[in-house]
């Protein structure tokens, strides 16, 4: 047998993960990239890669003794906590800490909506929903991406971590 207590937690792994993906939102920030499209897909191939690496590290630290469906379980606990702090960032971040992000992302969405020759009246209505709605579509989004990469992450990672063959035959009570 192994000792439970050497299993990391999928909380704390999460809690780490959270914070590189803030850090590199933080990082992406201060250096003027907020429009960079690019940079806004690396914050999904470190949530990718986080969850792909737990899932290995949480096999490893049970000695391989684990099946697919727990080690899947596992990542995917870790997305949802990545998930649940990102929103709770992404919230006190738009209403206290950089308020002037939204200013900039709607500037860029009515740059976008010019150069689709929308008429003033379309863009002017479509500014203001989203202007009312930003935080519950950030929310929304986040929720939905990292539930979707996470759940391919969490099947990728159980796919790829050892585990040992277990005889369904044996150690019946």
């Amino acid at each position: 047998m192994f000792d439970q207590q050497q299993v990391t937690s999928h909380v704390i792994k999460g809690l780490i993960l959270s914070l590189v993906i803030i850090i590199f939102g933080l990082i992406v920030y201060f250096t003027g990239q907020t429009t960079n499209k690019a940079l806004g897909y690396v914050q999904y191939v470190l949530l990718m890669g986080g969850i792909i690496y737990s899932c290995i590290l949480f096999s490893n630290q049970k000695n391989g003794e684990v099946s697919f469906g727990e080690v899947f379980s596992h990542g995917f606990k870790i997305a949802t906590v990545v998930a649940a702090i990102t929103c709770v960032y992404t919230i006190v971040s738009l209403k206290f800490i950089f308020p002037e992000m939204i200013d900039i992302i709607m500037r860029e969405s009515r740059k976008a909506m010019e150069e689709k020759k929308l008429s003033d009246a379309d863009i002017d209505n479509a500014l203001q929903m989203m202007k009312n709605n930003f935080i519950p579509f950030a929310i929304a989004g986040i929720l939905f991406m990292f539930a979707l990469i996470g759940a391919i992450s969490a099947a990728i990672g159980a796919a790829v971590a050892k585990k040992k063959p277990q005889n369904p035959f044996e150690n019946q009570a």
